[in-house]
């Protein structure tokens, strides 16, 4: 899979994905007064109106772009009906042959990590059957149990040719009191990411590993740092646009080859019509200020590279 999304990248010359993360107070009203009329004011009526919220960026941007990123969470508030539009948006994103990178941030042992992973990433068996459940392409991971909290993710990648991208250095403001912390001359996010390194010199691609790493545009000195010690890893960068981040921040993020980082951007795309930027499109066309978006966001991260060479 990461072969795939590496060729969707060059292919598309966005080397971005879309957080498809959607608080309902995205959704303009008239989605939302649409899915009420249907299934009233439940829990239902809001799964409905974010699935056909998403269904909207994603019909006005998949041939733009190669990967999506669903925040699970931003689903599970509204129990299993949100659930429910989860697994549709991964259906559907999966029909317009976009990558799915689903950020589920699970991190446990043993048995538990197992089910993580074949809930999300691989099968689970019921009588004779074996059924995909969720099938993303890739799961984001937490690290801090160690090997045996990441080793059943990467066991099932291993089988379903699938990938990860595990938690280095994250982009919120206290990341710093954990992952900062100095062990010896190097601060920890140094070793996670020398973990993360040695995990995926187990599950290569032809360029790149399987195995991944998350680290926030809001550090860029420590992308810089990390790129090197992590030099066949793809690095998801989160922090871009609503969080600061910004196309000449992250060039260090990437490798010689324009390669090697895919930055993503959630509400800053699926809620762009509501930022002045973008507020000529209107509630109305709020994909196509989504399109726009995205438009503005590529052409920014492909020139601060091109300025870069």
């Amino acid at each position: 899979m990461i072969n795939k999304l590496v060729d969707k990248i060059k292919k598309t010359n966005a080397p971005i994905v879309v957080g498809l993360d959607p608080m309902l107070s995205y959704v303009p009203e008239h989605i939302q007064q649409k899915a009420f009329a249907e299934f009233g004011e439940t829990l239902e009526g809001a799964a409905e109106a974010i699935w056909q919220f998403n269904k909207g960026i994603i019909d006005s941007i998949y041939e733009l772009i190669p990967a999506v990123k669903p925040q699970i969470a931003m689903y599970e508030q509204f129990g299993v009906e949100g659930l429910k539009a989860f697994q549709k948006t991964v259906d559907y994103c999966h029909e317009k042959d976009l990558v799915v990178i689903g950020d589920i941030k699970r991190g446990d042992i043993g048995s538990t990590s197992a089910a993580y992973a074949a809930g999300h990433l691989g099968k689970v068996t019921v009588g004779s059957h074996q059924y995909s459940a969720f099938h993303e392409d890739f799961v984001t991971v937490n690290p801090y149990f160690g090997t045996d909290g990441v080793g059943p993710f990467i066991d099932v990648c291993k089988k379903e040719n699938k990938g990860l991208f595990i938690l280095v250095k994250t982009s919120n403001p206290s990341s710093g009191e954990f992952q900062d912390r100095l062990i010896g001359q190097k601060p920890l996010y140094e070793y996670v990411g020398e973990k993360v390194a040695e995990w995926g010199e187990g599950h290569m691609g032809s360029e790149y590993s399987y195995i991944g790493a998350v680290v926030g545009a809001t550090y860029p000195e420590v992308g810089k740092i990390l790129r090197k010690v992590m030099p066949k890893t793809y690095i998801l960068v989160p922090g871009y646009g609503a969080q600061g981040g910004k196309g000449a921040d992250l060039v260090h993020y990437f490798n010689e080859d324009g390669l090697g980082a895919i930055v993503n951007s959630s509400r800053g795309i699926i809620a762009a019509y509501k930022q002045e930027q973008y507020a000529k499109f209107g509630a109305a066309d709020y994909a196509d200020a989504s399109r726009q978006a995205v438009l503005d966001m590529i052409a920014d991260l492909n020139g601060a590279l091109q300025k870069a060479k």
